[in-house]
């Protein structure tokens, strides 16, 4: 797992890994795994400057060094920092699960083609995101307004990400759910792993929360025998 985007996400996939290899292992069960954490003030800075070439670069030598590490497949603990898969990629000779096509494979077999996107605004408003899903899973995205769209953006970064969950931001985020649904989404991504720890996902499965269905598909692809992946039900039990 290549994580500290925010380290407070990466928590999380770690926490829901080790749940869900628990559960199909044994109460004494746990998933043997490698965790990098790198600098989220560096990545940030990268962002805001608009240097994805660097962050690629960054996020490919981290990369090498988890798979240097003995990782057979690697999990990026980010939506965001996914537009540059491709450096990555192009790094390693393990295979990168892409959130987007875990999301959009659980988007589909509810047999859905519209979804509302909850992220950074770098992820509502860049195409990398956007696209995947549209041209690889024929998946239609909707956002939020501007005001929304930057709320949220500050929500993330000024709260989230250094562990500040307020009410007034958690009721801010179901309303703009319930826009988005307004508009004709048939559900809502949470498309930023740290929405996730402030929009409960397990009451509404209209919701779809990435990084908790990163880890599971994290879980799928490292047992061996492959194992029949949990229902959403189940996964929303765990």
């Amino acid at each position: 797992m290549l994580g500290g985007m925010s380290w407070e996400s990466s928590a999380l996939y770690y926490r829901i890994v080790n749940e869900e290899a628990r559960r199909r292992l044994g109460r004494s069960g746990s998933a043997p795994s490698i965790l990098w954490t790198v600098d989220f003030s560096e990545v940030e800075r990268l962002q805001v400057a608009g240097a994805w070439d660097a962050a690629g670069e960054l996020l490919a030598d981290a990369a090498r060094r988890v798979e240097a590490a003995g990782a057979e497949v690697l999990v990026l603990c980010t939506n965001t920092m996914h537009k540059v898969a491709p450096a990555i990629e192009a790094a390693i000779g393990i295979p990168l699960l892409h959130i987007a096509d875990v999301t959009a494979a659980a988007i589909a077999a509810d047999g859905r083609r519209t979804v509302g996107l909850l992220a950074t605004r770098y992820t509502m408003e860049q195409d990398f995101y956007r696209d995947h899903l549209r041209e690889r899973f024929g998946i239609d995205v909707l956002v939020p307004g501007p005001a929304d769209r930057e709320e949220l953006h500050r929500i993330i970064f000024e709260e989230l990400a250094l562990g500040i969950f307020t009410d007034a931001s958690r009721e801010r985020c179901g309303s703009m759910v319930d826009e988005l649904l307004g508009r004709g989404a048939e559900g809502v991504v949470l498309g930023c792993t740290e929405v996730e720890l402030l929009v409960p996902a397990d009451a509404d499965d209209r919701l779809y929360p990435s990084a908790r269905l990163h880890a599971i598909a994290a879980v799928d692809a490292a047992m061996d025998p492959p194992t029949t992946p949990p229902d959403r039900a189940g996964e929303r039990a765990t």
